[in-house]
């Protein structure tokens, strides 16, 4: 089934879509699509883990075995996507005046029960469903320190319109995701492609954290990242799980939600 957060009428609600593709409010009564703003599908914190697709890695495996770094990374690259960075289905995302701005596809994990130190064996035991995640981020120089400008611009983390529940993706190992920015492919990828399949990012992160019920793991974007310009429409689509669209602006004359 497929979930998500809207403000309707004024009020703000959790809704899931039926077999017709129709928006049911959590009273049960058929929500008007066109008079919905969709809100992020979940509040928690935004777990990001970068060269965690074959090709983007192999792709920088020299730079890696030269000086300073002298051999790629053993452990996942994590990164946090602060809390002013979460955004949504149909929201604007802030073009920096002088910037380049790409968007990043990938698959979002979130979390239902709350896990610490959990096994390979048992970590998708925690998970409450996946969704689509849009991770904007300025072009990255380095890997081996945070990003923090270059990731945490407001409204750089788009989730959703839905969250999809876990039983009802039967491998979220094999999924495909598509960038099309004005409705032109420009990226196309896998998650087949994953090096570090969920179980074991779950596992390598509550090892040392808690995470907790409604918390994010972005699993990671493909190669081909794209530049993208205001006024352009940038979608990402994920197999099985639904389409998550946004606009570039250089000014969206108010604050990002």
């Amino acid at each position: 089934m497929r979930h998500a957060n809207v403000e309707y009428q004024g009020l703000v609600r959790t809704a899931t879509a039926d077999p017709d593709g129709r928006l049911i409010g959590d009273d049960g009564a058929t929500l008007d699509a066109a008079a919905v703003r969709w809100l992020p599908v979940s509040d928690g914190a935004l777990f990001g883990v970068a060269l965690n697709y074959r090709g983007l890695l192999e792709a920088r495996l020299p730079e890696f075995q030269a000086s300073p770094y002298e051999k790629p990374p053993e452990k996942p690259v994590l990164f946090i996507k602060t809390p002013n960075t979460r955004n949504a289905h149909q929201g604007a995302v802030v073009l920096p005046r002088g910037e380049r701005l790409q968007p990043g596809p990938a698959l979002g994990v979130v979390i239902g029960h709350r896990a610490s130190r959990v096994s390979e064996q048992d970590a998708l035991d925690h998970v409450r469903g996946y969704t689509v995640v849009n991770e904007f981020s300025l072009p990255e120089d380095s890997y081996y320190r945070p990003a923090i400008k270059a990731k945490c611009r407001d409204g750089f983390c788009a989730l959703g319109p839905w969250w999809v529940d876990r039983d009802d993706i039967a491998n979220p190992h094999d999924l495909a995701l598509i960038l099309t920015v004005n409705g032109i492919e420009k990226q196309r990828g896998s998650t087949a492609d994953l090096i570090r399949p969920i179980p074991h990012l779950i596992a390598e992160l509550s090892e040392f954290m808690t995470l907790n019920e409604g918390d994010v793991l972005i699993t990671g974007t493909p190669p081909g990242r794209v530049d993208v310009r205001e006024g352009d429409q940038v979608d990402i689509t994920i197999e099985g799980i639904g389409t998550l669209s946004n606009t570039i602006v250089t000014d969206y004359g108010g604050e990002a939600k």
